[in-house]
């Protein structure tokens, strides 16, 4: 197949061919005139199964023929070069045994880091060791750097490095996967040096970034017959500017600076690389040459001033370029699905490539409103699919107490109780959610759901409340367990989630691709227990994420053709009509390097390890690839969501080349370049564009008097003054506030528990005199608190809180005691007073009511926030003025008719103090006159109910504010009745 030579045999494809393609074109045309059994003969070895079978594909489109033998690297040991080395050890198997490691030492060593950091630790420490296995360095070769300027830091990574020094010692027996693939290659070195081939042996799209690809593609190119073809070679690059590309610390962020290593190995110079063989076209050829001009290498830019005026087509190079600089990533992502709609209409095969997931969600949200789905490459993270989020939320179960919010996120899952009747299972849980707000228990038990079942009328309830307890409640442990039992119980607890309470089968967890993917994870985990010891809840959780988190799962089977989304890596082995370049942005293309916790970058440097630039040099070169493309498009956001953005670095040095080049006509280009992005930003601009909506009015609604409430409450008095639209919403409407699905704690819990710890206080006083002590009003606290405040942190602060103000409240106790004994509380100080003229009820519950020897009462109502002055009290809050009236008019059956000495808010805050009710100004027969006025105003059709009419400040928020639509109108509007029937 090939003519001998006396050097090593590299091809090279230019950038903007398509690789598979003049791959296997060259490959047809080298066996043109040959027997068809010669192509049988050629062995290609290729980096990726994608490549592979792209390949494949190709050869399949016809005309029939006999096939090459098609490999791929990481295959080369499954043959007889393999038979004798072990095989290698599961990844899976290795992280645990190095997760168990590094725990021993943190335990040791607490310093070192905190134990939340374990499996990210450990899943750096093996990225680490392969890296060091497929680079050939050995730790003893880390531990002679000299770090003397480093030290501190320098002995904690050798601490951790120590642990994997095991691996090196015995990797032949137990090799790792980067391991054993070395071992691989340079056995079949040893194999081809001491037998070399006769047949061709072609090593295809690699680039020899990792030092075992390197290792064997030099092995291939000391072949009679071998050779090797380089993806998006720079056939334009200078000679003079490959040599400045030697030292890695200043060029390998360079695109083709892993040929330039490649070169020095093989001992070649640039024009010994040969073309493969492809036709790229003129336009294509120019805009390699404006690109490759505008990469060079940072300190040699100074070429952009000599050669480019000699560049000779800008239009022609730029002509099938369009420059997306969009303002928001909305807008971007909207400007791409638009083009991809496009391509999709004129049946024009398009990719989107970037490595922002964020970007290629929006676009894939935008395209679904026109029903295009894009045939994603990457998929969907395992973790975020349906079985990926129930194995994790089942998960969380054991490493925490189950709160309502996780109870019902598991119930409502689309794979919880998929073994039968899910629609009655989704019935019962929308109404144990309503009994559970409504109840509002901290933590759900077995006990609530089965007292949720007892009031319920449906037949099953108690069996799936049964089924609900014996499962979900009891499972979070704080001990540590093996990782088998761990595993077991995992898989059995949501088995049994998912088929529920009357199964009819076995449910869905399982089934389809991201189920099958999910099991494989929880099977692997299941064959390499073994290898991880006991850990805690916490740990296993951590683990079942993470683990969830590096796969994908990919739904091939409704997706639009034609229309693709890929990643870079995918971008290397595939063509496209039109190429959309997305998320041109700094750290995003090319993406920030990942912070290295072991090495920087001088010391990998002296190691032989890779460098952080390599990264950044790889996604260069996969965008000198791509913008070789015919058509392409460069898009990127001007901001986040929150900051400016950068432009990627060959955005900016492909502007600022253009833009130094007016006579060359380079400044119109990128004008039109742009204008042809911004024609379809405009396009977005006008998808968006929505027609302008009048502001809704401030409300007043007039409902028909038969409608407007006859009974209130005595706090009812104050919101009808200060905010009417609240109790139309309330009475009229019967809207009521969804409880929270959580109890939290806050001011409202507070207060009910202080109502509560001072009542039983006071009941224990009258009973006990001699208990009117700080320590019993403590005690009581405690245990209120300990049943009805389960945040430790929560009961500490709001024991202190009361406790604080205990002293003031004992010594004004003593004092109401002088003149009063407390008679009633807040159940049994019902009162209630009809207005027959009105036909209207009001009625109210004290907090406590005392009583003299004379029959005179004292009134008492306890705020932990501010009370009332006596202003607000004589305009708004009526509360006590009322409850004083309805006692004097025998509307509290358990006191009778009685005069009122005192009415006193008794306030428990940070500066405790008693406010009274100003009774002497505001007698009761003043306040029943007000209250019949108030009343018969509101029973007048003419009236409304104005939403906010007085409310204390601006800022306070209501319940009904959405519904009102306050924002869309202030409080400076008028009102606007509405008449409703």
């Amino acid at each position: 197949m090939f003519d001998p030579t006396d050097r090593p045999r590299v091809f090279g494809l230019p950038l903007g061919a398509d690789f598979p393609k003049a791959l296997v074109d060259g490959l047809i045309a080298r066996h043109k005139d040959q027997p068809p059994e010669t192509l049988t003969r050629v062995t290609v070895i290729v980096n990726t199964q994608r490549m592979a079978r792209r390949i494949r594909d190709l050869f399949d489109a016809g005309p029939p023929m006999l096939l090459p033998r098609i490999q791929v690297i990481t295959d080369l040991g499954q043959g007889a070069v393999g038979a004798g080395i072990p095989p290698a050890v599961p990844a899976l198997r290795r992280r645990l045994e190095l997760s168990q490691l590094i725990g021993t030492l943190l335990e040791k060593e607490p310093d070192l880091a905190s134990r939340a950091a374990l499996f990210d630790l450990s899943d750096s420490l093996a990225a680490l060791m392969d890296e060091m296995h497929g680079e050939g360095v050995s730790p003893d070769a880390i531990s002679a750097l000299d770090v003397s300027d480093q030290s501190g830091h320098w002995e904690r990574t050798k601490t951790f490095i120590s642990i994997i020094k095991k691996y090196f010692d015995g990797a032949t027996s137990e090799p790792d996967v980067e391991t054993r693939q070395r071992l691989v290659v340079s056995a079949l070195a040893a194999h081809w040096a001491s037998n070399p081939p006769k047949d061709p042996v072609i090593v295809a799209g690699s680039t020899g970034s990792r030092g075992t690809t390197m290792m064997l593609m030099q092995a291939v190119a000391k072949l009679s017959q071998g050779a090797l073809i380089l993806p998006g070679f720079d056939f334009d690059l200078p000679e003079d500017v490959w040599t400045k590309l030697d030292d890695p610390l200043l060029s390998e962020d360079h695109p083709q600076y892993r040929y330039r290593k490649l070169m020095l190995a093989l001992g070649l110079r640039p024009a010994d690389i040969s073309n493969w063989g492809a036709d790229i076209g003129p336009d294509v050829a120019a805009r390699n040459r404006l690109v490759s001009l505008s990469l060079r290498p940072a300190p040699f830019t100074d070429a952009w001033l000599a050669e480019g005026p000699a560049l000779p087509d800008i239009a022609g190079a730029t002509q099938g370029v369009t420059l997306v600089q969009a303002r928001h990533p909305r807008d971007e992502a909207l400007a791409v699905a638009l083009r991809l709609r496009q391509a999709a209409e004129d049946g024009q095969t398009a990719a989107l490539i970037t490595p922002d997931r964020m970007l290629t969600r929006r676009v894939t949200a935008a395209l679904d409103q026109w029903n295009i789905t894009p045939d994603d490459s990457a998929g969907q993270p395992l973790h975020l699919s349906p079985p990926g989020r129930f194995l994790r939320h089942v998960a969380q179960l054991f490493s925490q107490k189950m709160s309502a919010e996780l109870l019902f996120t598991l119930l409502k899952h689309p794979l919880c109780h998929s073994g039968g009747s899910r629609n009655q299972h989704l019935l019962f849980t929308r109404d144990l959610e309503l009994y559970l707000r409504r109840t509002a228990p901290p933590y759900p038990k077995e006990s609530d759901f089965r007292a949720w079942a007892s009031q319920h009328d449906h037949p099953a309830a108690p069996d799936w409340a049964n089924w609900l307890g014996n499962t979900v409640p009891g499972n979070a442990t704080g001990d540590a367990r093996p990782l088998s039992v761990w595993s077991q119980i995992h898989i059995d607890l949501s088995q049994r989630l998912s088929a529920g309470s009357a199964p009819e089968d076995s449910g869905e967890l399982w089934l389809k691709n991201a189920g099958q993917s999910a099991l494989q994870v929880m099977q692997s985990v299941e064959r390499e227990a073994a290898s991880a010891g006991d850990m805690s809840a916490f740990d296993y959780n951590n683990l079942i994420g993470n683990l969830l988190s590096q796969g994908e799962v990919r739904d091939r089977d409704d997706n639009t053709p034609g229309i693709m989304i890929w990643g870079t890596l995918e971008a290397r082995v595939q063509g496209a009509e039109l190429l959309i370049l997305g998320g041109l942005n700094e750290g995003i293309w090319p993406a920030a390097p990942t912070p290295d916790p072991w090495l920087n970058r001088t010391l990998r440097d002296r190691a032989g390890l890779l460098l952080p630039e390599r990264r950044i040099g790889l996604s260069a070169h996969d965008y000198q690839q791509a913008v070789s493309a015919k058509e392409i498009w460069l898009t990127r956001s001007v901001r986040s969501e929150d900051a400016e953005t950068v432009a990627s670095r060959w955005i900016n040095r492909l502007t600022n080349l253009m833009r130094g080049l007016p006579e060359q006509g380079g400044l119109k280009c990128l004008a039109d370049m742009t204008a042809r992005g911004d024609e379809w930003l405009a396009r977005t601009r006008e998808l968006e564009r929505v027609s302008p909506v009048a502001p809704a009015p401030r409300p007043s609604p007039r409902p028909p008097v038969a409608a407007r409430p006859r009974k209130l409450a005595v706090t009812d008095i104050k919101r009808l003054i200060r905010d009417p639209y609240a109790i139309y919403a309330k009475h009229i409407l019967k809207l009521r506030p969804l409880d929270p699905l959580v109890q939290s704690a806050d001011a409202p819990l507070r207060g009910t528990l202080i109502h509560t710890i001072l009542e039983q206080f006071v009941r224990q006083t009258v009973q006990d005199p001699s208990s009117l002590t700080k320590d019993m009003l403590m005690q009581i606290a405690d245990q209120v608190l300990d049943e009805k405040a389960p945040w430790p942190a929560t009961k500490l602060v709001w024991r202190a809180r009361l406790e604080r103000v205990a002293d003031w409240f004992l010594e004004r106790e003593e004092e109401r005691r002088r003149h009063a004994t407390p008679l009633v509380f807040e159940k049994d100080a019902r009162g209630i007073v009809v207005l027959p003229e009105l036909g209207f009820e009001i009625k109210g519950f004290a907090d406590r009511i005392d009583q003299d020897e004379t029959g005179t009462v004292y009134l008492y109502d306890y705020k932990t926030g501010q009370p009332p002055s006596a202003a607000e009290q004589r305009k708004f809050d009526k509360q006590l003025l009322l409850e004083a009236a309805m006692i004097e008019a025998g509307g509290f059956e358990s006191v009778g008719p009685a005069t009122v000495a005192r009415a006193v808010f008794i306030g428990l805050g940070s500066k405790p103090t008693e406010v009274e009710a100003p009774l002497q100004d505001e007698p009761a027969a003043k306040i029943w006159e007000e209250l019949k006025e108030l009343i018969a105003a509101y029973l007048d059709p003419a009236q409304g109910f104005t939403a906010r009419r007085m409310l204390q400040k601006d800022t306070d928020k209501g319940d009904y504010d959405q519904l009102s639509r306050f924002g869309e109108w202030d409080n400076s509007d008028d009102p606007t009745p509405e008449d409703l029937t």
